[in-house]
């Protein structure tokens, strides 16, 4: 009876721990949603302010290249000032610029404005991760990543419903009016939030190698746009992009092995088989689920002629199904370790796409749903096991390194995914198609690549089933608790 109890004990977490994550949840609120919200808003902005769409798109494009600037700086923040006054200058900096953002003027400034909440999301976002692996070190990662993920699947479904209220009901500045009392709710909780001392708090900032880590990051998403936009492989814009990419990834490659002070990005740890396994399945997985995810919605509204909203509508069975399955994903990963669960999870979700490689107009809308439901099932049990393993080797020095490399890969995997499978829709569409059982039948190629780069992300999980055996029979790596952590 007593073993029975202290194992229950020994699987529940700390529940100062849980406290702590229930407050930073709420900082991941605000940028997770303004996302969301603001895609939605696109084209009313550019009607009221009189620009064209090729204008207004700078309002995403700007938020997400300031944020892939701003990413390699926040390692080096958080190793040399304390996380938590860190996480609480980010948190100011993206309420500053949501608050400019509604006070916008004209297009060029909401431009300049969402470069200052990009710059803040772009620190508070990995930040928060790395604040709670640290608060956090010692205990079951998998049941954690379960918690702390809940608003990332919450925000998606809830997002795209609140910014369609908010175009047809209210003026378009509440897009950003409504990040403001989240944020302020958020910092007033961090006086809950327990000290931390300075990782390294002589370190010295990389310079050249934030610039360089920033500079290949801008370079690919700008040529992943351009792709976007041209639809072709071997236009010179996206091929110059692309090589000037690779050039500064390899300078940045050479010079994080060659340099004498502490790297912006520690290459190094590619050395770890859970580091490189995992960085890997980030990168498959943000093609297989934020790809998918744009070409969806377009199916429901071309294929099966639903509206925007509906279309949003009909897409909440997938986030219900990775919020049902993520709790014991969580749990699995700490009982077995990541690989069979990654590789369990990869099936069921491959499953519940197979159902649109055959999909048209008189296919059922509930038969869809249900299926949408499987595949949120699956990609709940990828992406938790994912996210605690890619930190299993790791230590406490280690950890902002790992959240910089988890950042930068879901932004360039989900914009490649997002390019490659709307490239490969213009390509399989018959040219002045018009008939939905054509535009269905792109979108069944499409599904085809889809399902595809599901099952290809197998061949990393099952690296990290043999990275579980390796650890199993040596010492893990990861032993070290927090420098000072005040509970």
């Amino acid at each position: 009876m007593n073993s029975t109890i202290q194992n229950k004990k020994a699987d529940s977490l700390d529940p100062h721990l849980i406290k702590i994550c229930m407050i930073m949840m709420v900082g991941i609120i605000p940028p997770a949603m303004d996302a969301t919200i603001v895609d939605v808003a696109v084209q009313t902005i550019g009607t009221e302010m009189n620009s064209p769409i090729s204008m207004v798109q700078w309002i995403a494009t700007a938020y997400i290249l300031a944020m892939g600037i701003t990413v390699p700086f926040a390692g080096w923040l958080d190793n040399r000032f304390s996380i938590k006054k860190i996480y609480i200058v980010a948190l100011c900096i993206f309420l500053v610029g949501s608050i400019l953002s509604a006070l916008s003027w004209d297009i060029r400034s909401l431009i300049v404005f969402r470069i200052v909440q990009g710059c803040g999301a772009g620190i508070l976002l990995p930040t928060l991760q790395s604040a709670i692996i640290q608060y956090a070190w010692g205990q079951k990662l998998g049941s954690l990543m379960a918690i702390i993920g809940v608003p990332m699947l919450i925000v998606p479904i809830l997002g795209p419903v609140i910014g369609g209220f908010i175009v047809n009901k209210l003026p378009w500045r509440w897009i950003f009016y409504v990040n403001i009392p989240f944020s302020i709710i958020a910092l007033l909780l961090t006086v809950h939030l327990p000290k931390t001392a300075p990782v390294n708090d002589k370190q010295r900032p990389d310079a050249a190698g934030m610039l360089l880590s920033s500079a290949f990051f801008i370079l690919f998403i700008l040529a992943i746009s351009e792709l976007q936009s041209s639809n072709n492989l071997f236009s010179l814009g996206f091929l110059l992009l692309f090589a000037a990419g690779i050039a500064c990834f390899i300078l940045f490659v050479v010079y994080s092995l060659k340099t004498k002070m502490e790297p912006a990005i520690d290459v190094r740890l590619y050395k770890l088989g859970s580091f490189s396994a995992s960085s890997v399945l980030f990168f498959t997985s943000a093609v297989v689920s934020t790809g998918t995810l744009f070409i969806l919605p377009l199916f429901f509204q071309q294929v099966q002629h639903e509206t925007s909203f509906a279309a949003g509508l009909m897409l909440a069975p997938q986030g219900i199904g990775m919020l049902l399955t993520r709790g014991a994903a969580g749990k699995l990963t700490d009982r077995i370790g990541a690989g069979f669960v990654v590789i369990g999870g990869l099936i069921v979700t491959a499953i519940g796409t197979v159902p649109f490689l055959f999909a048209g107009p008189e296919t059922g809308k509930v038969f869809l749903m249900a299926a949408l439901l499987v595949r949120g099932a699956g990609l709940g049990g990828v992406t938790i096991p994912i996210m605690a393993s890619i930190y299993d080797e790791l230590k406490q020095d280690e950890i902002t390194h790992g959240t910089i490399v988890t950042r930068i890969l879901q932004q360039i995997g989900g914009a490649f995914g997002t390019a490659i499978l709307s490239m490969q829709f213009q390509h399989y569409l018959p040219q002045n198609a018009s008939s939905p059982e054509l535009v269905g039948k792109a979108f069944n190629l499409v599904f085809v690549w889809s399902l595809g780069f599901t099952v290809v992300s197998i061949i990393p999980a099952l690296a990290l089933i043999r990275t579980r055996d390796r650890e199993a029979s040596g010492s893990k790596g990861s032993a070290e608790r927090p420098a000072q952590v005040d509970f």
